[in-house]
């Protein structure tokens, strides 16, 4: 016997509540481009000072390689920048996922939409308290083996470039020292520390190629599910139909288990 201070559940998406989550859609994809733009623009400028260091270490036999050595700090910090971009970019590139899987995939196949349903029980607390659902260490990584791995080694290509031919051709292991060294710093001190500059950014993408993994292949199908109570955070594990995969799939149910701050300037304090 129904209760009469209960709402029934209801079934399907009143053509209103359609028209408001098109909206939604459209209001998703938007800030997931403005903000693809804006961490491809750091991207944009790191290539142009690496570019113009190469410019000025190239441009005599006589021109010093320091140029290319001061850029990799230059491009640096342009990661560091992008990484923190990735993050929030990351927030609306999901949610625009969760609609398109989860509310635009079940009308295009006749499937009925619920309006009460998990995934839009868990959108609908993001809006009210949004997260961050990717650490800063793995927008780092992403980043990195996306594009600045592969100017960091044109960076290191062109500094051993520059010191083998100019102003004349390497014959011995001693011109290579001679020619990398800063003022009074030797040669061997600059070359080791590019050794360990270049070798603890490859170990960052290792490392967190490693994290990234396992949620790679299930973060769409998992993002928004229930969540189940563990004691190591939000896990879920249910079957991802709405993917089309038969895996069992568990992830972090829609933040991340590691970071539980709401967003800055979009999120609030609630308890």
């Amino acid at each position: 016997m129904t209760q009469p201070n209960q709402p029934e559940a209801r079934h399907g998406f009143d053509n209103a509540q359609i028209g408001a989550l098109a909206h939604m859609f459209r209001a998703e994809v938007y800030r997931s481009t403005a903000w693809r733009m804006r961490f491809d623009t750091t991207t944009n400028w790191a290539v142009v000072t690496t570019g113009i260091a190469m410019s000025a270490s190239f441009s005599s036999a006589q021109a010093s390689p320091l140029p290319l050595v001061l850029v990799g700090l230059l491009v640096s910090f342009f990661l560091l920048i992008e990484a923190r971009r990735y993050r929030y970019f990351d927030i609306w590139r999901v949610r625009a996922r969760v609609l398109e899987t989860e509310f635009c995939a079940p009308m295009l196949t006749g499937e009925p939409e619920h309006p009460n349903s998990a995934w839009a029980l868990n959108l609908a607390r993001d809006y009210c308290e949004p997260r961050h659902r990717l650490g800063y260490a793995r927008a780092i990584g992403r980043r990195l083996r996306s594009n600045y791995a592969w100017i960091f080694a044109i960076q290191m290509l062109s500094y051993y470039g520059k010191i083998a031919i100019h102003p004349t051709p390497l014959t011995n292991l001693g011109d290579l020292w001679q020619r990398a060294a800063v003022g009074p710093i030797p040669g061997q001190l600059i070359v080791l520390a590019g050794a360990v500059f270049f070798g603890g950014w490859f170990c960052v993408g290792l490392v967190t190629l490693y994290k990234d993994q396992p949620l790679t292949r299930r973060i769409d199908c998992s993002s928004y599910r229930v969540p189940a109570a563990t004691p190591l955070g939000a896990i879920c594990s249910m079957l991802a139909s709405s993917c089309a995969l038969n895996v069992i799939c568990a992830a972090a149910a829609f933040s991340s288990n590691r970071l539980t701050l709401l967003v800055p300037g979009i999120g609030t304090t609630l308890s």
